[in-house]
């Protein structure tokens, strides 16, 4: 018997939508399941309550995330399915992958305004965390780049 494969994708309310369709082309490519996994920093794990998957109509994660999923995926010809993990970003998605076995780990970069670049830059990425904390591709969807010719914000002036 095998175990189907997962890409898991980085999801949050106000996301662009481009990130999950990206994750869908990776997972219709590999034929796996995509996993659409959101963290809720505010919220510490417990060991004696593990997160779990919310059913197929995304139970458990923000209704109108769940919506917005249905509405972006409801087209594309793949399995996909919703989590909704606690703690640090980075660390419930690696340990999310590690679980599933996942093939890939999708995530955006944060906005494309000065004061979210300045947060990337000074807190790291989530994207950064878990490309040096776990062994799995880490695929990062960017949602405004910068020309190679332009100031990348923390070096304007």
């Amino acid at each position: 018997m095998s175990i189907r494969a997962r890409v898991v994708v980085g999801v949050y309310p106000g996301q662009a939508d481009g990130v999950v369709l990206q994750a869908a082309v990776f997972a219709a490519r590999f034929d796996a399941e995509l996993v659409c996994a959101w963290v809720d920093p505010g919220r510490h794990p417990r060991s004696d309550h593990a997160d779990v998957p919310a059913p197929g109509n995304g139970a458990g994660i923000d209704p109108y995330l769940t919506a917005r999923l249905t509405r972006i995926l409801g087209g594309q010809d793949i399995e996909w399915s919703t989590r909704q993990l606690s703690g640090d970003p980075a660390r419930a998605l690696g340990q999310l992958a590690e679980t599933l076995r996942a093939v890939m780990i999708v995530v955006g970069t944060r906005d494309g305004t000065v004061r979210g670049s300045l947060q990337e830059f000074f807190a790291g990425s989530i994207a950064m965390h878990l490309a040096h904390r776990q062994h799995r591709p880490v695929v990062v969807v960017p949602l405004s780049p910068v020309s190679f010719d332009d100031d990348v914000p923390w070096e304007s002036e």
